[in-house]
This record gives structure tokens, sequence and C-alpha cells, in this order.
């Protein structure tokens, strides 16, 4: 399996999700496509194809698991293993970034406060969300709590 084009397959999937996000946060089809559940979905198939020839299919690396520094590091020598990683971070990068959007939608948050938001969910995950719950509390849009209404 060339791991290297299926992980540029996946990567640009979600190039016009985030775009969305940002140019379109109301339009109709930002609502069908990205606030849906059609991308983590389409994702979560690669991402299991990928983890069952990590583990199943003779492509993943002998030794490895999730307990230990040296099992992940194990996981990761393979192409399979990266992969499905990075794969894993896209899912739940975008995942939070329509999670932010409509948020700041249902709490009138400003749209181009959560630009930067975005941009760095979409970059580094956890740096934009929070981010995004720093610019809320300040904006008194909203408190820590992910729950709170």
């Amino acid at each position: 399996m060339d791991f290297d084009l299926w992980l540029k397959i996946a990567n640009y999937s979600v190039l016009p999700a985030w775009a969305l996000l940002v140019l379109a946060p109301n339009w109709e089809w930002t609502k069908k496509l990205v606030h849906s559940m059609l991308y983590p979905v389409f994702l979560g198939m690669l991402y299991v194809i990928g983890f069952y020839l990590l583990r199943f299919g003779g492509l993943g690396a002998e030794g490895g698991d999730f307990s230990s520094i040296d099992g992940i590091r194990t996981l990761f020598s393979v192409d399979g293993g990266i992969f499905i990683g990075w794969v894993h971070y896209l899912v739940f990068d975008l995942f939070i970034g329509a999670w932010e959007a409509r948020d700041a939608s249902r709490r009138g948050f400003s749209h181009w406060l959560l630009i930067p938001c975005l941009f760095f969910t979409f970059i580094a995950g956890p740096v934009g969300l929070l981010l995004y719950l720093v610019l809320r509390f300040a904006t008194k849009k909203g408190g820590w709590s992910l729950f709170e209404t």
C-alpha cells in the first residue's frame, strides 16, 4: 500500500472543510459537509483500513503497542503507523474546529476572532482549542467549560 499517496489524499481532503469553516461558516453546504459526520466517517474509514493493515496485514512493526514510549516509537517506525497517527490528528483537529465554529456561532462570538483559533486548531489542535477557550472567556462569551450553555 502506498501510504504516501493515501497521506496526500487525507491531507488534501480536509482542506475544503477548513476553507468552508473560515470562508463560508453559515453556508448550507458547510453545514452539510463539515458539521455532519461525513468527514469523520471518511477519515475514520481511512484510519481503520490503515490500522488493520498495520496490525494484521503484515505492514506493522512487530512489538509495537501504546503502553510505552518504545512501543509507540515502534508503531511509528513504519509508514503505516505514521499514516494512522496523522489521520488521527486530521480527524480530531477538524472535529474540534467544527465544534469551535458551531459553539462560536451559537454564542455570537466574532467570526474574525474565530479565524485565528481555526488556523491554530488546523496547525496545532490543542493550541487552537486553548486560544478559542481563552478568547471565549475574555470576551465573556462563555467560561472554561466545553459543555456550558
